[in-house]
């Protein structure tokens, strides 16, 4: 009888894979902070699902609210029609969002929402008769996502889509910033972004950025200072600036919106992986109504997207569950627990020699390599330690869920050092 993985092996195609993946594991079940293989094993999920299962699996707050959804509404079109789960959600989102953002386009998914985003900006120069303003500005060292806007402004070679460089449209690439969080920014350190915004600023739409971290293009962590010094830039000189939080929003940094760290707003802001609790797809972009205004007044007077299954009343049902946990508050010191956790298990891996630097922010672990991990021989290694850990490039790094405990990220940050240890 031919097992899952076997079956899985014959028609499926999986993320940053070749057509027949492995390693591959079969998972049968999930609940806390754990999921079972279909062998019998237990692992600790060290990632949150790719970041996005923040209160664990099977919460039985998003459960209910999801089957209630179900008995009720599980979706309707949402053009021309509404209903109370996306309206409910979408004005939580700006009640808790920063300040100034007033109107919520609902997607599918983060890199639809960076779509969305760049779509709002390219066309509010276009209503603003200023059509000329069409490229964007961004950092080195970023991720975005992977569809082919979204692709345009990820770091031309940590982000992975060199493949597609021809097909994709050309955008200004400022040096990753080099003041980690926590230290100033000085002069020097800001000079290129300041020079390419200056030389362009007649071309550049908006500055697109991950504030503070960068996630999938180098998990790097920068200065407040510096996010606060491109959002002066920016109303210097009328460029947008898109805050791409996909990865950082709901509380993975410390607080609620990464922005808050350098106190800013961004003009538009773009929302996904842990908004339903990582248990549906959904995303959001939200604008100011300086930036809903201006689109509006234009030609055509409208926003020209739509997806099909924009405003999923199941999958807004789930995010204003989540919601409802975050908004009880424990996450906070949950969050700041854990960052302590991982900064005490993670420090040995300083003195391993394959080690460049560890870093940790709120409950952002990284242990960076010097070279490469060999994911044939890193993954199996990690499922052998009891933990589910998703290297990539030379990035050993983990994401726990909010509700994990004092144990079970210490067995997370041993197992990163027997493994990266073994290198």
């Amino acid at each position: 009888m031919k097992t899952l993985v076997d079956r899985d092996r014959e028609v499926v195609w999986h993320p940053y894979a070749p057509p027949v993946a492995s390693p591959l594991f079969a998972v049968e079940r999930a609940e806390g902070v754990r999921f079972w293989l279909d062998d019998g094993r237990e692992l600790i999920d060290g990632m949150s699902s790719w970041w996005s299962a923040i209160h664990g699996y099977r919460h039985p707050t998003i459960e209910a609210a999801i089957k209630a959804q179900l008995g009720r509404l599980p979706h309707v079109m949402f053009g021309g029609l509404t209903h109370e789960s996306a309206v409910r959600l979408c004005e939580r989102l700006v009640e808790s969002s920063p300040e100034g953002l007033e109107r919520v386009f609902l997607s599918d998914s983060g890199s639809v929402a960076v779509e969305v985003a760049i779509k709002m900006a390219l066309q509010v120069w276009q209503a603003r008769g200023r059509p000329q303003r069409r490229r964007l500005l961004t950092l080195r060292g970023g991720y975005h996502g992977d569809t082919f806007g979204a692709m345009a402004v990820c770091d031309p070679v940590t982000g992975m889509h060199g493949l597609f460089e021809d097909a994709l449209a050309r955008h200004f690439f400022s040096e990753r910033p080099t003041c980690r969080f926590g230290e100033p920014c000085s002069d020097e350190q800001f000079e290129d972004f300041t020079r390419l915004l200056e030389m362009h600023e007649g071309e550049i739409a908006a500055v697109i950025l991950e504030p503070i971290v960068q996630g999938a293009g180098g998990m790097w962590f920068y200065s407040a200072e510096f996010l606060r010094r491109v959002r002066e830039r920016c109303d210097e000189t009328g460029v947008l600036l898109i805050a791409d939080e996909i990865a950082t929003g709901f509380g993975r940094t410390g607080r609620l919106f990464a922005c808050e760290h350098a106190g800013i707003s961004p003009d538009i802001l773009c929302l996904g992986k842990a908004l339903t609790g990582g248990t549906l797809t959904l995303a959001a972009t939200l604008a100011s109504r300086d930036v809903a205004s201006s689109l509006g007044k234009g030609d055509p007077g409208v926003f020209m997207h739509g997806p099909t299954f924009m405003g999923n009343a199941l999958a807004c049902a789930a995010a204003n569950a989540s919601l409802d946990l975050l908004d009880e508050g424990e996450w906070k010191l949950r969050v700041a627990a854990i960052e302590s956790w991982l900064e005490a298990g993670l420090a040995p891996c300083r003195s391993l020699p394959a080690v460049v630097d560890v870093r940790v922010l709120g409950a952002i672990g990284v242990v960076e390599l010097h070279e490469p991990v060999d994911m044939a021989v890193v993954q199996p290694a990690f499922v052998e330690e009891g933990v589910w850990i998703r290297p990539f490039g030379r990035l050993v790094y983990t994401m726990p869920p909010f509700v994990t405990g004092a144990e079970d990220v210490a067995r997370i940050c041993s197992a990163i050092h027997r493994v990266v240890a073994t290198i």
